[in-house]
C-alpha cells in the first residue's frame, strides 16, 4: 500500500547489453533509472525535483524504451509504475505491457465487486480529525430516544478540523434509530464503537463511506457495511479490471 507522493513500483526490461545501458543511461531522469542487476527501470533513491511527477515520469519512462532497440524489444516483461500526484494526490498507473508499449490510467475508486472483511479499525489509515463521512444507518434499541440523543451529541461535540456537514440521529417507529450523514467531520471509530455499544442484538444494518476533507489518497477510502448487528469493511476497487 502507498503510503506518500510519488511514484513507486517498476518495469522489467531484461539484461540489456552495455551498449543499449549507456544510452539509456544519457536520458535525462529525475525518478527512474536503470538497474542493471535486477534489469529494471526503479524508482532513483535521490530526491527529485519539483518538476510535476505524473508528466516527468512517464516522459522519462518513454524515452527510456525509446532507447531500447527492436530486437530486445521481445525481452521486456513489463511492470507497472504507480504515481501519486500533486494535485488533490490523485492516484495514476502507468502499465507497462510484454515487450514494451504502455498506457496510463487514472484511478475511479468505486466499490462494485469489492470484498467483505471483518471490521478490525487496523484499517483506518485517514487521520481521525480529517474523517468525512457519508451514508445511512438504523438500528434498534431500547431506549430509541434516549440512543438518537446520545448519538447526536457525540457528532455535536466532536472537535474535528472541519465542522461541517449533516448528521441527523432520530427515533423512529418499532424503536429503531435512523441516522443519516452527509460530510461529517466525526472519528468514525468513535462512532462505530457507539453503534455497537447501543444497538439492539442484530439490529445494525446501513452503511458509512470514510474518506478525508483533506487531500485523500483513493487507496485510503473505505466502506463500512452493517448487517444484522456485524460490521465489515471494504477497500475501493481502484482499476477496471479485478486486482
Amino acid at each position: 500500500m502507498i503510503t506518500e507522493l510519488g511514484c513507486h513500483g517498476r518495469v522489467v526490461v531484461g539484461k540489456l547489453p552495455p551498449e543499449v545501458a549507456a544510452l539509456v543511461d544519457r536520458v535525462p531522469a529525475e525518478w527512474l533509472d536503470y538497474n542493471p542487476t535486477t534489469g529494471a527501470f526503479e524508482v532513483r533513491h535521490v530526491q527529485p525535483s519539483d518538476a510535476p511527477i505524473l508528466p516527468t515520469v512517464v516522459s522519462e519512462l518513454a524515452h527510456m524504451l525509446h532507447a531500447i532497440p527492436y530486437d530486445l524489444r521481445r525481452g521486456i516483461e513489463g511492470g507497472q509504475l504507480l504515481v501519486h500526484t500533486e494535485d488533490e494526490g490523485r492516484l495514476v498507473r502507468i502499465v507497462v505491457d510484454r515487450g514494451g508499449s504502455f498506457h496510463v490510467e487514472w484511478a475511479h475508486p468505486g466499490y462494485t465487486g469489492s470484498q467483505k472483511r471483518p471490521y478490525t479499525g487496523h484499517e483506518i489509515q485517514i487521520q481521525p480529525f480529517e474523517h468525512r463521512l457519508n451514508g445511512k444507518i438504523t438500528l434498534r434499541a431500547e431506549d430509541a430516544t434516549a440512543t438518537a440523543r446520545a448519538l447526536q451529541s457525540l457528532a455535536d461535540t466532536y472537535e474535528g478540523l472541519y465542522p461541517e456537514g449533516e448528521f441527523s440521529a432520530r427515533p423512529a417507529s418499532g424503536g429503531s434509530v435512523e441516522l443519516t450523514l452527509q460530510d461529517v467531520n466525526l472519528d468514525v471509530r468513535l462512532l462505530i464503537d457507539a453503534l455497537e455499544r447501543r444497538a439492539a442484538p442484530r439490529s445494525l444494518g446501513g452503511r458509512i463511506t470514510l474518506d478525508s476533507f483533506k487531500e485523500a489518497m483513493p487507496e485510503h477510502m473505505l466502506r463500512f457495511v452493517f448487517e444484522r448487528g456485524e460490521v465489515w469493511v471494504q477497500r475501493p476497487v481502484l482499476w477496471t479490471e479485478t486486482e
